[in-house]
């Protein structure tokens, strides 16, 4: 049983056997992500400080390597935003063989802390400090695009954030209409083919449309060949960086954030496609497969690479079935690297900001973000502290001030949790209901027991517990009268359980609900007028409720009963 912890999700699907219908949709999906994933591994690579050529490389080493030894029956892996502000950093400090050198390490902690079950340290990541930085890293994409976006002339543009719009700002007289226009035009075409037709791959055709507006009416627009006019097709060979002890300790602390980075973006990555397939990963064996991948990608000269949520839900919505899927995406980009290097030439590096502005709009998700600024003064505090320290000092700093104060801030609430009782009595109905909870249960509900804080530590296992439910209950009931606390992570778990619930077909009865936790649940809209959930007094009010809900007395959305 241990040892299957650590296989890839891809030798247990093998195992059960794999059919020509399934390899049929797993190519479409394949062929489906490499149309999406083409133009923006690119920009990611230029906008890494790199060249396009190392954004596909990584697309097709990494994303093979992920999915063909991850620990998801679904991910797709490959150059992501969240690297992006370190390897531009890296690469300016210490050269691109530094890069390498960082990435190779990342990856051997990335492996190790696979081997050493730390998988699931993910759940002690508080929600604020994830959105927070995550958010942040947006902010500087966004940033890093408007030079190629307005086509600015402008030689070098400083790393840091304050330093870089000043030399903006000084430079918009030299602002080109052109460049602007074929930007601007890039960035309407993705926005209304996202509302009009979700379906067709948005960043190719922007891409393609204003390759061939560029070429056919010879504007005067900075493109991929002019700023890189040797991009090489296909991959190179593999080979190691000069590789020194003090090298080493120059990147270690680099190594160290790309493996963070990389083992958070996948993991919830793998969290995200677990919940829209109705799989559930290894997380384990996903960060030995994260690992591979990175040591794969520095030897072939590529980048850092790890899950990418976008593509991975792309590859669900496209009918992906088994890692196949993945690995059908990294062959196909190899096919494009190989046979359609001179087409690439032609793209607009406007084109690509416009691209680059949407992956950080993605990124940013303004309304999780907008969500936890309803949240009390503590969780706003972490939030708007990691997202100031990431935009303006340093990403790794962010990070570590982020977890500590959101620490800090959970010890002091648990002290103001815990009341002393010295009336020297007992709750004489714990035991007995813990006993027969489940005694006068029907068939199709089924209940479980919330018991002490809700808070960014525990908020997964909510989510672990409805996946291994198996078949869906017509009602579950939440007993929550011995939960004092509820944090922002507890509360984001709580709206995927319920969300994920409803998907099921399962309604959803909080038991005993105590004011915190009740007044954390309204501010999210999940109070007991918004008609997602149902609220009762205590756990015989619960089971009536029930029983009222397996014969439909309210209906899913309806108001509910105050209670």
């Amino acid at each position: 049983m241990k040892t299957a912890l650590f296989r890839p999700k891809l030798v247990t699907v093998l195992g059960e056997g794999y059919s020509a219908s399934l390899f049929r949709a797993d190519a479409i999906a394949g062929l489906t992500v490499a149309i999406v994933a083409l133009p923006l591994a690119m920009a990611l690579g230029i906008a890494s400080g790199a060249s396009p050529d190392k954004g596909l490389v990584t697309a097709v080493i990494a994303g093979f390597l992920i999915s063909a030894l991850g620990g998801s029956r679904v991910q797709v892996g490959g150059p992501t935003g969240a690297f992006v502000v370190v390897i531009f950093n890296v690469i300016a400090k210490h050269g691109y063989d530094g890069l390498l050198i960082a990435t190779l390490l990342a990856g051997v902690i990335l492996i190790l802390a696979g081997a050493l079950r730390l998988g699931q340290m993910i759940k002690y990541i508080p929600h604020p400090v994830v959105t927070g930085f995550t958010a942040g890293i947006a902010v500087i994409i966004a940033s890093s695009q408007v030079k190629d976006f307005l086509g600015l002339a402008v030689d070098k543009v400083p790393a840091d954030f304050i330093p870089k719009w000043q030399v903006y700002f000084g430079a918009m007289s030299t602002v080109s209409v052109a460049t602007v226009a074929v930007g601007a035009g890039s960035l309407a075409i993705i926005i209304a083919l996202r509302r009009l037709a979700p379906r067709l791959p948005g960043f190719l055709i922007a891409v393609v449309v204003s390759a061939v507006a560029v070429a056919v009416l010879k504007l005067p627009v900075d493109t991929i060949g002019s700023r890189f006019p040797d991009i090489p097709a296909g991959l190179p060979m593999p080979s190691l960086p000069e590789v020194s002890l003090a090298k080493i300790n120059d990147v270690l602390p680099s190594a160290f954030t790309i493996a963070f980075l990389a083992g958070i973006e996948a993991l919830l990555s793998a969290v995200v496609a677990d919940g829209m397939a109705g799989t559930r990963h290894r997380s384990n064996q996903e960060l030995i497969g994260q690992g591979v991948a990175n040591l794969g990608s520095a030897l072939f000269g590529g980048l850092p690479g790890t899950g990418a949520i976008a593509r991975t839900a792309t590859n669900i919505r496209s009918g992906a079935k088994t890692p196949v899927a993945g690995i059908m995406h990294a062959v196909f980009l190899l096919l494009f690297s190989l046979f359609a290097t001179d087409l690439m030439a032609y793209v607009p590096m406007a084109a690509l900001a416009a691209i680059l502005f949407m992956v950080a709009w993605g990124m940013s998700e303004y309304k999780r973000f907008l969500a936890l600024l309803r949240m009390p003064n503590g969780d706003r505090a972490v939030l708007l502290l990691t997202f100031g320290l990431t935009v303006l000092v340093d990403l790794t700093v962010a990070i570590g001030v982020g977890v500590t104060v959101a620490s800090l801030l959970f010890m002091a609430r648990m002290a103001e949790a815990v009341e002393v009782d010295t009336s020297g009595k007992i709750d004489p109905d714990l035991d007995s209901e813990d006993m027969h909870q489940r005694d006068t249960l029907p068939a199709g509900v089924e209940v479980f027991r919330i018991n002490g804080p809700f808070f960014f530590g525990v908020a997964g296992e909510l989510l672990d517990t409805l996946r291994r439910v198996g078949a869906s209950p017509k009602s579950i009931i939440l007993r929550m009268r011995l939960v004092p606390l509820l944090d922002a992570s507890g509360v984001q778990a709580l709206e995927e359980f319920v969300g994920q619930a409803r998907v099921s077909g399962s309604k959803v009865i909080l038991s005993g609900v105590q004011p915190q936790p009740r007044s954390m649940l309204e501010r999210v809209h999940l109070g007991s007028a918004s008609g997602k959930v149902f609220y009762a007094a205590d756990y015989a009010s619960a089971q009536a409720m029930a029983i009222s809900l397996l014969d439909d007395k309210y209906g899913q959305g309806r108001s509910v009963p105050a209670v």
